[in-house]
């Protein structure tokens, strides 16, 4: 079942706080949404729950992948694939590597070119504009 949750920038922290359990429970994350609706700005929120410190994470758009080590010893391997225009370039790039590996998640932004290898322990976030400036919708 899809929930739809509303909510303001201020509110970010408390969302995220609410999810994050259940978030670390898959393997990968997808999120998507239109440029500046906060999908980096949520990942950030939330790896700062998993104990990465929030000043080393930004949006690998230009690099592609981030890698983070959490506190607890998870990697977290961070992807834009905003500029990736195909499933073969991903491979051809060796990044279907990352995906699945032991002690660590995926978290993919713009992860529309890879959806069929995400076969199992997914879980598809959607970040949408509100009505108001500051508010953003997130479906999970």
């Amino acid at each position: 079942m899809k929930k739809t949750i509303h909510f303001t920038y201020q509110q970010l922290p408390t969302i995220v706080a609410a999810y994050q359990k259940e978030l670390k429970k898959y393997d990968v994350i997808t999120v998507t949404g239109g440029l500046g609706a906060g999908k980096t700005t949520f990942i950030r929120q939330l790896m700062t729950l998993w104990g990465v410190d929030p000043m080393t994470v930004t949006s690998p758009t230009f690099t592609y992948l981030n890698t983070y080590d959490a506190h607890d010893g998870l990697v977290i391997y961070h992807f834009d694939l905003y500029r990736i225009g195909s499933l073969s370039e991903f491979k051809m790039l060796g990044f279907d590597e990352y995906l699945y590996q032991t002690d660590s998640k995926a978290i993919l932004e713009w992860p529309e070119p890879v959806m069929s290898l995400l076969t199992h322990s997914v879980i598809h976030l959607s970040l949408e504009y509100g009505n108001q400036q500051d508010e953003r919708t997130l479906i999970l």
